[in-house]
């Protein structure tokens, strides 16, 4: 696959997942947050099973214990970001969780230099600024109004930044994409439900009256997006991919807006423009001067 291709399925990914932030946010009326994660990941993960069990035929090569392990702890992040970022929402709005959400864009690169020891390329040095104060600015160059729900969404911010991390590096070992998604899924609904039979009361009521919510969030905001991130991942370097998936706060705040009533203020538009600048700028710019390279090679030999 071509990486323009690659980075085009991640900006669709950021789309589905910014106006999932409206499903997110008007499920909580009618179930809790484990209890929505649960059924939304389980009907994901179930919709992809037989796409990943025929990608795993199709690959035979036997997982090692250490791949199984690298899977099962990006399930784990997985879990945690999605449960943390789900009880933000019951108390914060669509459009400040897309902004919150989208700082994993400064902590990829910070992770990947910690846990991989891998370097970016420079211009992620500009990507990641530009990227946060557009980000900044579509939520109105402030935060007044920040609660518990909106810590609860920072913190989740870390733990998405380590699922960016672990799944473009497990999607490229294994070359298993769309069954390490399933797995994953899989893991997080079952975990998430187990919790909420604990925690919450799930009743089937609930469930019912959030089930236009839970179908989106299941089969586009689960089972299409995940799946195309990892699957592009494979072929975009996870600091840049963390800048294009940042225009998730765009589409959110878009979302939040016209369904919500959320409004996105004068200064949003520029935010909105600073993050499509980031990533152009982290895409374009890197081929780009490789060839200028390779062409001063040329003529110096």
């Amino acid at each position: 696959m071509s990486r323009p291709l690659a980075a085009l399925m991640l900006l669709v990914c950021t789309m589905l997942w910014g106006f999932a932030f409206v499903a997110q946010k008007s499920a909580m009326d009618s179930m809790g947050p484990l209890t929505f994660a649960g059924v939304r990941y389980l009907l994901g993960g179930l919709l992809v099973l037989p796409l990943a069990l025929w990608e795993r035929r199709r690959r035979p090569t036997p997982l090692s214990s250490t791949h199984w392990a690298l899977i099962i702890a990006m399930s784990l992040v997985f879990f945690i970001g999605s449960w943390l970022q789900q009880t933000g929402l019951a108390t914060t709005t669509a459009t400040n969780a897309g902004f919150l959400t989208g700082l994993y864009v400064f902590f990829v690169p910070l992770l990947g230099f910690l846990i991989f020891r891998s370097r970016p390329h420079p211009i992620i040095f500009a990507g990641v600024p530009l990227a946060l104060v557009g980000i900044y600015y579509l939520n109105g160059g402030g935060l007044d109004s920040f609660n518990g729900g909106d810590g609860l969404i920072v913190i989740s911010a870390v733990f998405w930044a380590m699922h960016v991390i672990l799944l473009g590096h497990i999607a490229r070992a294994t070359g298993l994409p769309i069954f390490v998604s399933a797995v994953s899924f899989l893991f997080a609904g079952a975990v998430a439900l187990g919790l909420a039979f604990v925690i919450e009361t799930p009743t089937l009521e609930g469930i019912g009256a959030g089930w236009l919510e839970i179908a989106y969030a299941g089969i586009l905001s689960t089972a299409v997006a995940f799946t195309f991130q990892a699957i592009g991942q494979q072929y975009v370097p996870p600091a840049n991919a963390a800048i294009i998936l940042s225009a998730e706060s765009l589409f959110a705040a878009i979302g939040g807006a016209l369904l919500l009533g959320d409004r996105l203020p004068p200064i949003g538009y520029a935010g909105a423009a600073l993050i499509f600048a980031a990533i152009v700028a982290v895409e374009a710019i890197p081929p780009l001067w490789s060839r200028r390279q390779a062409h001063m090679a040329k003529t110096t030999n």
